[in-house]
């Protein structure tokens, strides 16, 4: 599993550099990452859509929202 930490960057930035990560690492099928950007859940929802992607969870931590995604 790959945790990588967005938080303190803004839409759609997050996006672009969870796609460059799972791009790169193709040994890896899960994926986490940490945002407090208020439109990441709605933007990694429609990301995963568009790449053939599964959101395993969206959870909502004090300040910041954990996505987890996985490779179908």
């Amino acid at each position: 599993m790959s945790v990588n930490d967005f938080r303190g960057l803004k839409c759609p930035i997050p996006v672009l550099k969870a796609f460059r990560i799972i791009k790169e690492e193709k040994e890896i099928n899960n994926f986490t990452f940490l945002t407090d950007d208020k439109s990441a859940p709605k933007d990694f929802k429609d990301f995963c859509k568009n790449a053939n992607l599964s959101i395993i969870e969206i959870k909502k931590c004090k300040s910041y929202h954990k996505i987890s995604i996985k490779r179908n």
